[in-house]
């Protein structure tokens, strides 16, 4: 929904949802929309593991901002591009 507001976005999920975060795309619009996935689960890490599952995936996250949306929803719902 950011993206669509114009607003550069990242969504992160860990690899137990990527079937879920790939269908709430295409539910939204966005089919093959780019997001970040990280080592599942994430709650029960430690602070260090999750500064390290951060730090490993922030050029990732950096390099999807840096490509800023580059599928068009399917629906635009009366706004322009």
């Amino acid at each position: 929904m950011l993206e669509r507001a114009g607003i550069p976005a990242v969504s992160i999920c860990t690899t137990a949802f990527r079937i879920t975060a790939e269908a709430m795309a295409r539910s939204l619009g966005f089919p093959g929309y780019q997001y970040v996935t990280v080592p599942h689960p994430v709650a029960s890490r430690t602070q260090e593991e999750i500064d390290e599952i951060a730090a490993v995936a922030l050029p990732e996250i950096v390099r999807v901002l840096g490509a800023g949306l580059t599928i068009r929803p399917s629906s635009t719902s009366g706004t322009s591009g």
